[in-house]
């Protein structure tokens, strides 16, 4: 909700809706009123395994176009590693497994919550068009680490 707020406060040349779930799917009841999906955000609280759970459940539901550039998996609460139920090799891989960047951050601090805002307000131009010459497909493929053998 905080990032969500963050998100919305950023200074921004386009329109911006921003729906929150705890899961997929989404009810098909008001699919006629949801506007375009241009992002999702897949948010892993790495305190907990059923976050991790939770997500890789829903990732099913979603549309294979979408892992063209549309999705990424936001871990939350890394600066208290001790408090961790998730090995994060388990969330690269899911990063690595879906096409799709992983993101790290620790939202219970107002600065690196605005930053992530801010990163993902960027991500959110990218795949929605708004940046010319870069498609959301390019963009993941330069976010992905390479392969040096």
């Amino acid at each position: 909700q905080k990032l969500a707020e963050a998100i919305l406060q950023e200074k921004k040349d386009f329109n911006i809706s921003i729906h929150l779930a705890r899961s997929l799917p989404l009810p098909s009841e008001r699919d006629h009123l949801r506007p375009r999906i241009d992002l999702i955000v897949f948010m892993i609280d790495i305190k907990s395994k059923y976050s991790l759970k939770n997500v890789e459940t829903s990732l099913a539901y979603v549309d294979a176009s979408f892992f063209l550039g549309k999705v990424c998996f936001l871990v939350t609460g890394v600066g208290r590693v001790n408090a961790c139920s998730i090995d994060t090799n388990a969330v690269c891989k899911l990063g690595e497994a879906y096409c799709s960047p992983v993101l790290f951050c620790e939202l219970e601090l107002e600065g690196v919550r605005g930053a992530t805002a801010q990163r993902l307000l960027r991500i959110l131009q990218i795949c929605a068009g708004h940046i010319p010459g870069v498609s959301a497909l390019s963009f993941v493929s330069l976010m992905r680490k390479s392969d040096v053998d």
